[in-house]
């Protein structure tokens, strides 16, 4: 998932590019070797930056989407055929090639591995990104909280991470994982379909009390209306933790 990037004090740190994987035809995870790298939190992102051989850089923001692992770090890049650098980390960016990130960014939108409340993740398109970061190190925290996934997604080609979720769903009592698609659901599909409403909310994500930690992130529309419906439903502002892009998240 990508955003503006945020300007900070952090180190930049040189990462080199040790494996991608290829999650839809316009998304690419790149898993990167980052020495020196601090740890992060789920929830978390970093500033990548480009510099052209002219001197020209760009810098975008990207969540990160593992759990924590020592010094290796897994983004999932959507690309963007506008976009000045999706298109060349997705395209052209190979095994060994060097790049540029500082980080982690952000204390706000993360998740505590401590934490044994109930949480509740929301997702539209990319969105999903640092949720899955949550659920990823959920399982290797070896912990029992109580997790729902509900990931919005337009069609089945669109879908991230798909075999991972196939394997998660049904493995884990207290994880569930349920797909919404909004425009084209996959042939004999029998979850929902269509724009996350009040009825799909209740489904899903099943009573709502006082306890439960809701993690919404998405385009901005996505973002506020899955927030007005949680309201609707009972749960307080306080209990909502918010993560918004703009345009490009496949969301709707």
């Amino acid at each position: 998932m990508a955003r503006a990037a945020v300007p900070g004090r952090l180190n930049w740190l040189v990462a080199r590019l040790a494996e991608g994987r290829q999650e839809t035809t316009t998304a690419k995870t790149l898993v990167l070797d980052v020495p020196g790298w601090p740890g992060h939190l789920p929830g978390q992102h970093v500033d990548v930056r480009l510099t052209a051989e002219d001197g020209y850089s760009t810098e975008r923001s990207y969540s990160i989407a593992s759990p924590p692992d020592g010094a290796r770090l897994e983004l999932t890049i959507q690309r963007l055929d506008d976009g000045e650098v999706s298109p060349y980390l997705t395209e052209i960016f190979s095994v060994g090639y060097p790049l540029e990130l500082r980080g982690p960014i952000g204390g706000y939108f993360v998740w505590d591995p401590a934490d044994t409340a109930p949480s509740l993740l929301i997702g539209g398109g990319s969105g999903v990104v640092p949720l899955m970061a949550m659920i990823r190190t959920r399982i290797a925290a070896g912990s029992a909280a109580p997790m729902r996934l509900i990931y919005s997604t337009r069609r089945p080609g669109t879908l991230l991470y798909a075999g991972e979720l196939r394997r998660l769903a049904g493995d884990d009592g207290d994880l569930s994982i349920d797909v919404v698609y909004t425009r084209n659901a996959p042939p004999g599909w029998t979850g929902r379909a269509g724009r996350l409403d009040a009825a799909g909310l209740s489904q899903l994500a099943g009573p709502l009390d006082s306890g439960t930690r809701c993690f919404v992130c998405g385009p901005t529309g996505f973002v506020e209306s899955v927030a007005r419906l949680l309201i609707a439903a009972g749960v307080t502002a306080r209990q909502i933790r918010t993560e918004r892009f703009g345009p490009g998240g496949e969301a709707s």
